[in-house]
């Protein structure tokens, strides 16, 4: 809680690769941490690549693995008041996205492809005092 928050939930200029780094001496407590961002993510669109990404290294996960998820803790922080909020508000139009980065893994040259389809959900930002709701674009 007392770390300082950052504007953004994965450096862009950071490639994780697996081996990268020394072994943390207790993986356990990355994979508990990760698992619990990754049930995040049902109402925290905003980090579901960053948590995808170091989801990848929970085998042998090292100290640049666990630096990027302190990254998105540090995201959260900044971001308190957003996620999805479910409820009716008598949206009828299903809106889908998709992306794809081929060959974009530099460790193995894997594709990454990932899609988000929308029914009916709002994005939610709060700020102090007022509330705003809008659509998630």
């Amino acid at each position: 809680m007392g770390c300082k928050p950052i504007d953004t939930p994965m450096d862009p200029n950071v490639k994780l690769l697996p081996g990268q780094g020394e072994q943390l001496s207790n993986p356990e407590r990355y994979r508990r941490l990760v698992g619990k961002l990754n049930y995040l993510t049902v109402t925290r669109s905003d980090i579901s690549f960053p948590v995808s990404v170091v989801s990848q290294f929970m085998t042998s996960p090292c100290d640049s693995h666990w630096d990027a998820v302190v990254r998105i803790l540090r995201y959260i922080k900044s971001a308190l008041g957003k996620g999805l909020l479910f409820e009716d508000q008598g949206h009828k139009h299903i809106t889908g996205y998709t992306d794809a980065d081929w060959a974009g893994s530099p460790f193995d040259r894997r594709s990454t492809s990932g899609y988000c389809v929308l029914v009916g959900v709002a994005w939610r930002t709060e700020v102090w005092r007022n509330r705003s709701y809008g659509t998630c674009v």
